[in-house]
């Protein structure tokens, strides 16, 4: 199936599924709990996904002061905008995917396996003698220019 089919299948279920799951819950503890548990879940997932967006911030910069490229960190980044944007959706189908991109290890299993199954290969940088080294060479120098 084409990714516009599919996205559209997509978009057309998931609605229907929480629609479902609303009206399940909202016939065994009532409607005025079921606004509130969803409206609770939503607030939850913001403050989880504010602390957590924080502390892959600080993760984010620690490595690039290090020198090193924080991959797994910009990709834990657009997790956690996808998990928040499940968290804002109301229902209790995307709030349970939204909280479960919340969970570190879980999170850091999914990238791992989405990288190993896409096609981006890391590159091992070589010095003038040949040998790999995980960080470039960086060249410093001074220019300046001469007007004629």
């Amino acid at each position: 199936m084409n990714p516009v089919g599919l996205l559209f299948l997509f978009f057309l279920l998931i609605p229907l599924v929480e629609i479902y799951f609303l009206i399940k819950v909202g016939s065994i503890i009532g409607a005025i709990p079921t606004i509130a548990l969803v409206v609770f879940t939503a607030l939850l997932g913001a403050m989880l996904l504010r602390f957590q967006g924080l502390a892959t911030l600080q993760r984010t910069r620690s490595a690039m002061a290090q020198g090193k490229l924080p991959a797994m960190e910009m990709l834990e980044g657009v997790l956690l905008v996808f998990s928040g944007a499940l968290l804002l959706t109301p229902g209790f189908v995307t709030d349970t995917m939204g909280f479960l991109l919340l969970v570190p290890p879980l999170r850091k299993m999914l990238i791992r396996w989405f990288l190993s199954k896409s096609t981006i290969k890391t590159q091992q940088f070589r010095d003038s003698s040949g040998s790999s080294s995980p960080d470039p060479h960086t060249i410093e120098g001074e220019y300046h220019r001469e007007d004629d």
